[in-house]
């Protein structure tokens, strides 16, 4: 089998796992005239998109799609009936240098169907990131997927190559996987989140203490997993606590969720059709409000429904639900709860205090600010403006946020 037949197979089989953001590492080029690829901003082929409709930057490649495991849900798992193909490492070198130097990537992202063994595999794995970097001097971004049961120096090996590991989680709930998945286990993936947290935190001290060597590194972008929506009956509300659970105890950099696709020859115990594609949409919303709003996963959800709206932003449904916290005055109000204000982002907020030292904010200035003015009307007092007081008791207040209506089509 040729190189641009493994490569249509590999890349295709790889387009499954979301979590491949090339964000967070330290900063390299090569402006010396040494080595080759940087990780500079901007940089790669934003432009280009995979077959589902997601931008891409790396080269996104699994080393082999065989597998020994049969996880239900996996278009890879051993029993699927696909075309199968295996890289060799030299060939994923080469292919990754050939398209640097093309301009059509910014770097790597890899992974790989267990084969033989973990320690086999995550040994294949390492040792593509090893040539790239050592032989090749390779300086651009790096993302490695990390075997859970992979003997830790060989985990070791790929922090001191790689920008970024990651281990997916799969699902959120114990259950579910073992159904799903039986061959593997929650427990082993949480060790190995583990001691990736354990080294992550010793890198960062040493860095912290080193005086004049240099410390060596170990995954400067941290690590990530990823989850699967709508492959079991979890609610949004168990997504984002596992999430929430994760994000605590191993400073997780980035979950991903990834919507559910039904696969060929698909089991009985999984569902017949994907979830919308919105409902993936709302959890990154709400993580985004975990992340950098100072929201609770337990105040995100609406209690009495376990799911996220997919009709309005959940920012906007928890203000709907907790109306008597407004009218809120931005002239006074602080930013942990400006930040709870529909339509007030990160960079809103911050313009409003700056803004708000120097003059009174009127309506006008909403604009200027980024603001939009229809969503956060209702809820904030400016110089000139005050909600009348029964806008925010008005059970129609909702509606005014919910899509319009369209009339079906025929759909050509």
């Amino acid at each position: 089998m040729d190189v641009q037949r493994k490569l249509e197979i590999l890349a295709d089989a790889a387009k499954y796992d979301a979590s491949c953001a090339s964000s967070g590492t330290e900063r390299r080029d090569s402006s010396d005239g040494k080595g080759m690829g940087s990780t500079a901003p901007g940089m790669g082929i934003c432009h280009s998109y995979a077959p589902d409709g997601r931008c891409i930057s790396l080269l996104k490649v699994l080393l082999t799609n065989a597998c020994n495991y049969d996880c239900l849900y996996c278009v890879n798992r051993t029993s699927s009936n696909v075309p199968r193909a295996r890289f060799t490492t030299d060939e994923v070198v080469k292919l990754t240098l050939d398209f640097y130097r093309r301009n059509y990537i910014e770097g790597l992202f890899l992974s790989s169907g267990i084969i033989r063994s973990a320690d086999y595999t995550m040994e294949q794995v390492v040792s593509v990131a090893r040539k790239l970097r050592e032989q090749h001097h390779f300086r651009g971004y790096i993302h490695l997927k990390t075997i859970p049961e992979a003997d830790d120096a060989l985990i070791t090996e790929a922090g001191k190559y790689a920008d970024r590991l990651s281990i997916n989680i799969e699902v959120p709930e114990e259950a579910s996987l073992a159904k799903l998945a039986p061959e593997k286990d929650v427990r082993a993936i949480r060790r190995t989140m583990g001691r990736l947290r354990l080294k992550l935190d010793e890198a960062q001290a040493d860095q912290k203490t080193a005086t004049k060597a240099k410390p060596p590194r170990f995954a400067p972008a941290g690590q990530s997993t990823q989850m699967i929506v709508g492959a079991d009956a979890a609610n949004d509300k168990t997504i984002l606590d596992t999430s929430a659970n994760l994000y605590g105890s191993y400073k997780l950099k980035r979950v991903y969720y990834s919507a559910f696709s039904p696969i060929p020859d698909a089991s009985r115990a999984l569902p017949l059709s994907a979830p919308p594609l919105v409902r993936e949409h709302r959890l990154y919303q709400a993580d985004w409000l975990m992340r950098f709003y100072g929201f609770d996963a337990d105040e995100i959800v609406d209690p009495t429904q376990g799911m996220l709206s997919l009709d309005m932003d959940p920012k906007l449904a928890w203000a709907l639900r907790h109306r008597g916290r407004f009218p809120l005055d931005i002239a006074s109000a602080s930013r942990e709860d400006l930040l709870r204000v529909p339509g007030f982002g990160t960079r809103a907020v911050d313009r409003i205090i700056a803004s708000r030292r120097l003059t009174s904010i009127r309506v006008s200035d909403l604009a200027r600010l980024h603001i939009p003015a229809k969503k956060a009307l209702p809820f904030i007092v400016l110089s000139d403006h005050r909600p009348a007081s029964h806008l925010l008791d008005d059970a129609k207040l909702a509606e005014r946020f919910r899509p319009a209506a369209k009339q079906l089509g025929f759909g050509f």
